[in-house]
């Protein structure tokens, strides 16, 4: 929901109209599909008992986040796109909002301990 409301705010307040290239569909297939990754590794650490690895997990997905932003900095738009230049500012923020939604949830399910 961020990725969707921060992509309102920011095309509303600019007068920028990049709808054709990222849609709300687009945004929540893509947070929906990176915290589903985030959350089958922590599942796996915690099935195959490796949690004291969430660390250098949560240290993986920083650096994954950061090298995606490579992508959309790159990224050569259509000619009939307005302000092209406001684009990287659109999408490379969106970039951390899977991993701040997914930092920012994990701690509320706690893994129930075996014995």
């Amino acid at each position: 929901m961020a990725a969707i409301v921060y992509s309102d705010i920011y095309q509303n307040a600019l007068g920028t109209d990049f709808h054709k290239i990222i849609n709300t569909g687009s945004l929540a297939g893509a947070c929906i599909f990176g915290c589903m990754l985030m959350a089958i590794a922590y599942y796996l650490l915690e099935r195959f008992n490796k949690e004291n690895l969430k660390g250098v997990l949560n240290l993986v997905i920083a650096i994954a986040s950061f090298a995606s932003i490579i992508s959309p900095i790159g990224a050569n738009l259509p000619l009939d796109i307005k302000n092209p230049e406001l684009f990287p500012g659109l999408v490379v923020p969106m970039h951390f909002f899977p991993a701040l939604a997914f930092f920012c949830i994990v701690p509320f399910f706690k893994a129930t301990k075996k014995e």
